[in-house]
């Protein structure tokens, strides 16, 4: 394409190392989608004859069909998606077919490409999102009145339903939810007709093909749409958080599979077992899913490293953008198929969890708030606890053993109700504060987290009526 300024052929060293069809085949049909608008403005603009863009267009349906059926194959000598469609364009339109570039350049052409295809991506990564944050309000509701130990440390803390325990996981995905619908917002901008980085001596129309291709603005500056990588780096943020939060998720469910602990039961269809030994149950697909996080982190830290210290505008340090972009998109939609499944069929084994109550210090708060309540300071109540811990220690004593006689002892102010709200139950009801672990909250938390979901999902419907019908 540049034959007209070179007079050496390409080394063939070079052509394998600059290729990108490894990169950019599977958005062929979305550049060839922004082909058809181009075409389109070009000849409402009258830079093309409305027979010339019957034609290209007409070829250009033709070619996004055999595409989709695998009768059309890239040639590699051709470097990328754009020049393996245009040339086909070209030889099948022939001199219409070279009017397709009109106004154009492979810069802008690209960008547009891009981000019509990591809005496709986006939002069918949505759809696997909404799945996990519906599958988790269900556990919270399922397991509200199941009660079971909080941890900080890895250490006994205080009781807790676990729906609390899920819908704590909601409000991380849901988080992530937000910044996927951040990073759509990002990529709704069409750079075409920008062209390299200055626009276009023509007179080209980039409303038209912006309405055209469904996006709900064009970019602002030529050079900064041709640049920028803003909002490969927004979607590879989610999919970093996305990852990290998923692999904790992950962890907990495999340290309470564990037999130490014990009151997590996995499906028998999510684990495999031992070549070796006949009695394991492993939770690789929760493995895998905690590993992943890595491949998506490296992702966000390739992008960010590759667009540092680049100087304005484009620069072929950029083909390698959808590299880790379509790695990372399809490692999220990987994970996303197997998760709400996987924790719809988890279950609690209530009983186990139970036995982690045994030695009654998990409600050694609930007591040194009792004494509050009755009048005492807190420091001075967390010391009188924490001396009846020792004491228990030293004694071999379980803390719900203590009566309200020996509380008393201890401190005058004890009730003789205190025995009685020593309980996993009454201890996780009492924590009723807004936010809080007590079953009541957690139906309340999830009505609210129902409620933000449909909000949330009300957007991306509206953004998924606007995406564009592709030509195959």
């Amino acid at each position: 394409m540049w034959k007209g300024r070179f007079n050496q052929d390409m080394n063939e060293a070079v052509g394998r190392f600059t290729q990108s069809l490894d990169l950019d085949w599977r958005t062929v049909q979305e550049d060839i989608r922004g082909s058809a608008a181009h075409v389109r403005m070009l000849a409402e603009t009258g830079l093309l004859s409305s027979d010339e863009a019957l034609v290209i267009e007409r070829e250009l349906a033709r070619i996004a069909r055999e595409a989709a059926s695998g009768e059309f194959q890239p040639r590699a000598d051709l470097e990328d998606v754009h020049m393996n469609v245009e040339s086909l364009l070209t030889e099948r339109a022939g001199e219409a077919g070279a009017k397709l570039h009109t106004g154009r350049s492979r810069n802008d052409q690209s960008g547009t490409t891009v981000r019509l295809a990591l809005r496709r991506e986006i939002l069918a990564i949505w759809g696997g999102v909404r799945a996990l944050l519906e599958t988790l309000l269900e556990k919270a509701l399922e397991h509200a009145d199941t009660i079971v130990p909080g941890y900080t440390h890895l250490q006994q803390a205080q009781p807790v339903s676990m729906g609390h325990f899920w819908m704590a996981h909601f409000q991380a995905f849901l988080r992530d939810a937000r910044k996927l619908l951040s990073a759509y917002e990002a990529s709704d901008e069409c750079p075409l007709g920008c062209g390299a980085l200055a626009g276009s001596t023509l007179p080209l129309d980039r409303e038209s093909t912006g309405r055209d291709l469904g996006f709900s603005r064009i970019s602002e500056n030529s050079m900064d749409a041709v640049a920028s990588r803003d909002h490969i780096i927004a979607f590879h943020y989610f999919a970093a958080l996305f990852g990290v939060h998923a692999s904790r998720l992950s962890e907990d469910l495999i340290i309470y599979f564990t037999s130490e602990f014990g009151w997590v039961k996995l499906p028998d269809s999510f684990c495999t077992g031992s070549s070796m030994m006949p009695q394991k149950k492993n939770p690789d697909v929760l493995e895998l899913l905690r590993g992943k996080c890595g491949q998506l982190t490296g992702g966000l830290v390739d992008a960010l490293m590759m667009m540092k210290g680049t100087p304005l505008t484009f620069n072929r340090d950029f083909q390698e953008d959808k590299r880790s972009l379509w790695r990372s998109c399809d490692a999220v939609k990987g994970m996303l198929e197997v998760m709400p499944p996987l924790l719809s069929e988890v279950e609690i084994d209530s009983g186990a969890a139970r036995r982690g109550f045994a030695d009654g210090f998990i409600f050694a708060t609930d007591v040194a708030e009792h004494l509050v309540e009755r009048g005492v300071p807190f420091r001075r109540s967390h010391e009188i606890v924490g001396n009846a811990v020792r004491w228990c220690l030293e004694n071999g004593r379980a803390l719900t053993s203590l009566t309200a006689e020996e509380w008393r002892r201890r401190a005058p102010e004890a009730g003789c109700e205190l025995p009685s709200l020593l309980t996993p139950e009454r201890s996780a009801a009492r924590r009723d504060t807004y936010g809080g672990a007590s079953p009541r909250q957690v139906r309340l938390a999830a009505k609210r987290g129902r409620e933000k979901l449909g909000l949330l999902a009300s957007e991306f419907d509206d953004y998924s009526a606007n995406y564009p019908e592709l030509l195959a």
